[in-house]
């Protein structure tokens, strides 16, 4: 017969285990989510300086239609 001590550590080795394993999946999942949102802010900081460059823009040419009336 099995010493029951060592029954209860080995079956708490085992979630121990089983749980580190879980964590390493979902860390990676997170990582791999964190660069696709990494990319995404880029992305919308470079549409957003578009965007303000042609307002900008705008607004110099009802500025400069302005002075002409």
């Amino acid at each position: 017969m099995a010493n029951p001590l060592l029954n209860d550590i080995e079956t708490k080795l085992d979630a121990l285990i089983h749980l580190c394993s879980r964590l390493q999946r979902e860390n990676a999942e997170l990582r791999a989510k964190e660069g696709g949102w990494q990319q995404e802010r880029v992305r919308l900081i470079e549409k957003n300086d578009i965007a303000r460059t042609r307002v900008e823009s705008m607004i110099a040419r009802l500025k400069t239609l302005e002075a002409e009336s």
